[in-house]
């Protein structure tokens, strides 16, 4: 049993594009954030809960989180709620929060 909450794979098959990518483009710099958090040693950063525990409900992975609050940063989005005004980001936020 996996200890973290996670999303869909973003390679799934879909009706029209056939994956998640495909909506995000090539250039977009949600792929910057995704390639540079997925090189942090979270647990020597002081992570807590990067090694989940044994007992309790999952979960999310610190990683999936530190990636929306840096691309949140980087959009100067500062509340939860603004990302469903933005339309298009939301391609961009799932696939920050897909494994």
């Amino acid at each position: 049993m996996k200890r973290f909450i996670e999303g869909e794979d973003r390679n799934q098959a879909a009706l029209l594009p056939p994956s998640l990518d495909d909506y995000v483009a090539e250039d977009n710099p949600v792929r910057v954030v995704e390639a540079f958090v997925e090189q942090l040693d979270l647990r020597q950063l002081g992570f807590e809960g990067a090694a989940p525990a044994a007992t309790g409900r999952p979960g999310y992975h610190p990683a999936v989180l530190l990636k929306l609050y840096v691309y949140g940063y980087l959009n100067r989005i500062q509340s939860s709620r603004r990302p469903h005004a933005l339309g298009s980001t939301l391609y961009e936020l799932d696939r920050v929060a897909r494994p």
